[in-house]
């Protein structure tokens, strides 16, 4: 029946893992859940340690660093299960049914969704740049992912026919983070793969400061950039990329990563400090995009 993947680096998944596992246990299904630590040599494996006295459960802790795409593949890889539950370590449970309303919509699709929330209120003002873009941008309801159902596909939180996964898979052979949730959904819209929102949120528990995200802003958008030039995804798939093409073909990028180039102190310093402008992080995006560009 359902096979519940848990890739982890340096988190205490035991609480999730309790909650999942006794959902399982009060619908009567088949299950699974494979929880694997990417060689984070953390002493909250300890705690980890921990699941593999639940039923049907098991915690590994690699020896050596698999990268977080890998790290996917590998639990699919071991699901002996025809349906995967991708669900990351940090994730909080947030309704007692979570489970159970997975397994009366699996039927007639290949891919269920069901959404992802931040807190309503920030954790800390170092952490308000995450939080900003995902509750306001990211968090949607089921019946607006439903208007662009490929694009609004996030691989926490989903689960999908592991013969359908098979067909698909995290890519490797990129090392960057960011867009693996952009290239896989690609990938199952060119397959035409059956897709499914509902409401069924999932709250994300650990949310990077305001540096670690710029710098992981950054980064994914130097993948966004190579997949684009690789042709990897189509133009018309992320917005982004449309507005980037654009640019490129009237010969903009090159005065924007100028702009960039003066403006990207101020910035960077509005991002990272208590109160960014999500405005702002859009214009830095651009920017940001234009400029590797011109690194090239």
């Amino acid at each position: 029946m359902l096979s519940i993947l848990v890739p982890i680096y340096n988190y205490n998944v035991y609480p999730l893992v309790l909650e999942l596992h006794k959902q399982c246990m009060d619908c009567g299904i088949s299950f699974e859940i494979l929880c694997q630590d990417d060689a984070s040599k953390s002493s909250l494996n300890a705690c980890n340690e921990n699941v593999n006295a639940l039923s049907n459960c098991s915690f590994v802790s690699l020896k050596e660093n698999l990268a977080h795409r890998e790290n996917r593949n590998s639990l699919a890889e071991q699901a002996k299960f025809d349906y995967l539950l991708f669900i990351d370590g940090d994730s909080i449970i947030i309704h007692d049914n979570y489970i159970k309303k997975y397994i009366e919509n699996l039927h007639d699709f290949d891919v269920v969704y069901g959404g992802r929330l931040h807190p309503e209120k920030c954790p800390s003002d170092n952490q308000k740049l995450r939080w900003k873009y995902g509750r306001f941008i990211e968090d949607k309801s089921a019946a607006n992912r439903k208007k662009k159902p490929y694009q609004s596909l996030l691989f926490n939180n989903t689960v999908i026919k592991k013969d359908c996964f098979n067909k698909v898979k995290f890519d490797t052979n990129r090392k960057k983070y960011g867009h693996d949730d952009t290239q896989l959904s690609y990938q199952l819209s060119v397959l035409q793969a059956k897709v499914n929102h509902i409401e069924n949120p999932v709250k994300h528990g650990d949310i990077d400061n305001n540096l670690v995200y710029l710098n992981k802003t950054k980064e994914s958008l130097e993948n966004l950039i190579s997949l684009y030039e690789e042709e990897k995804i189509d133009i018309e798939f992320v917005r982004l990329i449309q507005l980037y093409h654009f640019l490129k073909r009237t010969k903009s990028t090159f005065i924007i990563s100028k702009m960039h180039s003066v403006l990207e102190k101020y910035l960077s310093q509005n991002l990272t400090e208590k109160n960014p402008n999500l405005f702002l992080f859009n214009w830095f995006r651009v920017g940001y995009l234009c400029s590797i560009n011109q690194k090239n």
